[in-house]
């Protein structure tokens, strides 16, 4: 196995574009990978583009006939077809956008085949994450969800038990859905409250099919407000615990950055130094829980797209290389001049919030009046039993 870690790379992922004013704006990623290479993050990992996901990889999730819809209307955007979700207001039809999402899609795919077959322990796609697009249509951003195309593919190769952590912002009901009966795939989901954030999915009781998938999906319903200590002790109050039962042979992880307090599209009120802080706990974990520490990460939301999305992503790709970027380091001035020319924004300087994340662990015990602490609750009550572990 490989010591160096992958990171999947084409420059043509930012064709995925929904047009000016569209918040998911290409831009972060771009960005994203300048920020990587001012780092020299690209000479202590290997930068591989892998090619898009074919009909037969698409078919492992998606139906034939939305694939064939998305076609359509990446030829002609005018004959979108809005009952399978495109042509919206949040996923408008745009020229090439089959084989943009494809293309992001096969990143995610490639990334699973290379940990499964030992070419490297970690890989990170962090164009990937696009965990709202259900089997037969588009939602969220989302064309094609190639978080769930990547488990696929890895139960495809033989995998048994695959987990997946998500901690974006909002509720990772894609993945949830296409593996709602499949005991195989462990999903678990820390997210905003339903009640104030799309997609409005994600409550407690979400805990998969009835019979053999109940008991596979675990869901985290945070207040709105929820900050760096509230956020980290649910993680450790859950994952850890969860992981260390279902023993997977790959761990993937989705980290949208919009749970960041600068996003405009959320509210709650985490650091990017926590965001880092979670990165490094599921490598951890990888490392701890996992067989061979395969660990698939993929990028996710993220709208804050100068101040916030580069800097996660690429404390993440560092923690992957084994190669972390240090948190007080002054941020280069060519990744800085960018910035500047591509967005006519001013850069951030260093690549920290200047926050030191604390948070108290679960076993010291909760207070039943805490709202943070009443989600966890609700979750661990929930779900728990159902997998042979304490509440």
């Amino acid at each position: 196995m490989s010591g160096r870690g992958l990171l999947m790379w084409d420059e043509a992922v930012t064709k995925y574009d929904f047009g000016a004013g569209h918040p998911m704006d290409p831009v972060r990623l771009a960005l994203t990978m300048g920020l990587v290479r001012a780092y020299g993050l690209d000479r202590v990992v290997d930068v591989v583009a892998a090619k898009p996901a074919g009909d037969s990889t698409l078919r492992l999730v998606h139906h034939e006939d939305y694939v064939a819809a998305v076609r359509a209307a990446s030829v002609d955007p005018r004959a979108a077809d809005q009952s399978f979700g495109l042509g919206t207001m949040d996923d408008p039809a745009f020229v090439g956008m089959h084989e943009a999402s494809a293309l992001i899609a096969g990143q995610s795919v490639g990334a699973a085949e290379a940990v499964w077959r030992g070419e490297a322990e970690h890989a990170v796609n962090f164009a990937g994450g696009l965990h709202h697009a259900m089997p037969g249509s588009a939602s969220g951003f989302c064309i094609y969800n190639d978080a769930s195309l990547a488990i696929a593919r890895l139960l495809e190769l033989g995998a048994e038990r695959v987990a997946y952590v998500d901690v974006d912002v909002h509720h990772g009901d894609g993945v949830q859905a296409a593996f709602w009966e499949d005991p195989r795939v462990l999903t678990v989901s820390l997210h905003e409250h339903p009640r104030t954030l799309f997609p409005q999915t994600g409550w407690p009781e979400e805990t998969g099919a009835a019979g053999a998938g109940e008991g596979s999906a675990v869901n985290v319903a945070l207040p709105a407000g929820t900050g760096d200590a509230g956020w980290l002790r649910a993680f450790h109050a859950v994952v850890p615990e969860l992981l260390a039962d279902f023993r997977p042979q790959v761990l993937v992880t989705q980290h949208g950055a919009d749970t960041h307090f600068e996003d405009p599209l959320a509210h709650l009120a985490v650091s990017l130094d926590a965001q880092r802080a979670v990165q490094e706990a599921c490598h951890s974990l990888a490392h701890e829980y996992v067989e061979g520490a395969r660990w698939v990460a993929l990028g996710g939301g993220g709208y804050a797209v100068v101040d916030v999305v580069p800097r996660s992503w690429t404390h993440l790709v560092g923690i992957a290389a084994h190669a972390p970027v240090d948190p007080e380091s002054v941020i280069p001035s060519s990744w800085r001049d960018e910035v500047y020319a591509r967005t006519r924004q001013l850069a951030p300087g260093r690549m920290t919030d200047g926050r030191t994340p604390e948070w108290r662990g679960w076993e010291e015990g909760y207070d039943p009046a805490d709202r943070l602490d009443q989600a966890v609750v609700a979750t661990r009550r929930a779900v728990f039993p159902l997998r042979g572990l304490l509440a």
